[in-house]
């Protein structure tokens, strides 16, 4: 389908793989828009019954390019060839941008989405992983929300799903600190399904077993416990996207992205009261 992500469907399982391992699958323009658009060929490929979504090379996916940040610093121009900054744009006829598509193209498929993540998942990569149905990791794995460093807040509808699944609190300790959270503290917390020493593996054979399964049922299945948690997501995205888009270019978040490549602590201002 696309140079940045790999696509072998057999028997009904859809082996999805992110396909830039030498840049530790980064997120850059290209690959948001090759997530969005697998995601959507996938939605009406006949005989899908369920996709497995893993990284090529040493880890799952380590974030947005560091290219990007570039002009969040005021070292480039944001209109760049890569196509990063095109991830604002509306999707047409949709709820999101699409940043935020790019992770919930997955969560929308009709069919189960399990996640095998090894390595790094961090800030895209990390909500791209909570948008999956199921997460199973390795036990060395290294997961952060980490949008805090650059001094934003994650704007890939992770505010809407994460919640769900390890409760408002600590949903909040993790965007507001950026911490890393190995694979025994995934599972406790609710971010992993399972821990396996193999998660590739683990995840198709779980996907295999499921695509045994009545198709009817399993789709049926997915859409009912999704309704159980359903909200008005298109005013929670809309949310999201004007608390990013008010901190981008900000002072405060300029001094986030400059005081981390320059190695020094941040010197913040505070807001008006």
């Amino acid at each position: 389908m696309t140079n940045r992500i790999a696509v072998e469907i057999t028997d009904g399982v859809a082996d999805v793989r992110l396909n830039r391992g030498d840049k530790l699958n980064a997120v850059d323009g290209a690959m948001f828009a090759a997530l969005i658009d697998t995601a959507e060929e996938l939605s009406t490929t006949p005989g899908l019954r369920a996709v497995v979504l893993s990284g090529n090379g040493p880890a799952w996916c380590a974030g947005l390019d560091f290219a990007g940040f570039a002009s969040m610093a005021g070292d480039s121009d944001p209109d760049d060839a890569s196509g990063t900054a095109s991830i604002g744009a509306m999707t047409e006829g949709g709820i999101t941008h699409r940043a935020q598509q790019a992770v919930w193209g997955w969560h929308e498929l009709p069919v189960p989405v399990i996640a095998a993540v090894h390595g790094v998942a961090f800030g895209a990569g990390f909500q791209l992983a909570i948008g999956c149905d199921i997460r199973i990791v390795h036990p060395d794995v290294r997961m952060s929300v980490l949008e805090i460093r650059w001094g934003i807040t994650p704007d890939m509808t992770v505010t809407r799903l994460l919640p769900g699944l390890v409760g408002a609190d600590v949903a909040k300790e993790l965007v507001w600190t950026g911490r890393e959270v190995g694979g025994d503290e995934a599972l406790r917390l609710g971010l992993a399904t399972k821990i396996a020493d193999d998660p590739h593996a683990a995840a198709m054979e779980l996907a295999q077993t499921i695509a045994s399964n009545s198709p009817d049922a399993i789709r049926a299945g997915k859409r009912l416990v999704d309704a159980a948690y359903a909200e008005d997501f298109a005013a929670g995205f809309a949310h999201e996207r004007d608390e990013i888009g008010a901190l981008i270019g900000s002072q405060n978040q300029v001094e986030s992205v400059t005081a981390y490549f320059e190695k020094r602590t941040p010197n913040y201002t505070d807001p008006a009261t």
